[in-house]
């Protein structure tokens, strides 16, 4: 009889340990809900809300958020048509944090045409501006809620009713002064680094990077404070700044953005949260903001 009881002692002692080994399943990777995807679940872009910066080594395509800052897109817009970008530069490089362009001579002002030079900030949204929210079930600490808008990370606060675009890797901030309203979006920036939250409702965020990143994400680091290049010949020049419906339709990037609320990228987000396959021993069962992409594929 003692025999029997320490036998299922040492079952059930097994048995727990079994139990708390995680999971070894061979779960979805992103590849294969990739893969899996309808052509329904993805979304081209809209030419009328996609730049085209030209570097020497080639293109970055950006796509500018108006449901978040309508009148920085705007003024951004305006820009671009009327040739502002074209010969600035990239003038900053912050390890860990971001590259910066703008104009490279402070003391030769380059005329704004008919953009604004003065906006007031729009650090955050009334939540009705944004139709197209899908919550993330992770918690976060810079936000009561979060989740994506249209492939764009966005914390909210449902209480105050305000929503507004996150400083993850590749989103388009644009730069300012102490005061709120110094920025008109003739300095601008993209995270190169961690994501600095802290960031957030703090400055204007227009955009972000769907194809390109690496030409910016490899610009030299400047030796300057705060990274800016103390040499003219370590600035990367900008050749041109296009708004994409500008540019001929047989010259647009043909890129594709998953929809986030698709199925699909409800599979993404829990293939990324809990990873499967050979490798992870352990899934996290989290998934950070700025840790979950939406994907982006050419097409024909």
């Amino acid at each position: 009889m003692q025999a029997l009881k320490l036998c299922a002692l040492a079952l059930a002692i097994a048995g727990a340990a079994q139990a708390a080994e995680p999971a070894k399943a061979n779960k979805p990777s992103l590849a294969d809900v990739i893969k899996a995807s309808k052509p329904g679940e993805w979304r081209a872009l809209d030419p009328e809300n996609t730049l085209y910066m030209e570097l020497p080594g080639g293109r970055v395509v950006i796509e500018l958020a108006p449901d978040f800052a309508p009148n920085h897109v705007a003024n951004i817009k305006t820009l671009a048509r009327e040739h502002f970008y074209d010969g600035i530069a990239i003038t900053r490089s912050q390890d860990n944090f971001v590259v910066q362009w703008g104009n490279p001579d402070e003391d030769k002002p380059r005329p704004l045409g008919s953009a604004k030079a003065k906006l007031q900030g729009e650090f955050t949204v009334p939540i009705k501006n944004d139709k197209h929210f899908v919550p993330m079930k992770d918690k976060d600490g810079y936000a009561p809620q979060v989740g994506h808008s249209n492939g764009f990370p966005v914390g909210r606060d449902p209480k105050a009713g305000v929503t507004w675009l996150a400083h993850c890797y590749g989103m388009i901030g644009v730069g300012r002064d102490n005061s709120p309203d110094s920025a008109n979006g003739a300095e601008l920036y993209a995270v190169t680094g961690q994501s600095p939250r802290q960031l957030d409702r703090n400055i204007t965020v227009v955009g972000r990077v769907v194809s390109g990143m690496q030409l910016l994400s490899t610009v030299p680091r400047g030796p300057a404070p705060m990274g800016f290049f103390d040499k003219p010949e370590m600035r990367v020049p900008i050749k041109s700044v296009k708004v994409a419906a500008d540019v001929p339709e047989a010259e647009r990037s043909k890129l594709e953005v998953m929809r986030s609320e698709s199925p699909s990228y409800a599979a993404a987000l829990e293939s990324m949260r809990n990873r499967g396959g050979p490798f992870y021993v352990r899934p996290a069962g989290h998934l950070d903001l700025c840790n979950a992409p939406i994907p982006v594929r050419e097409t024909k």
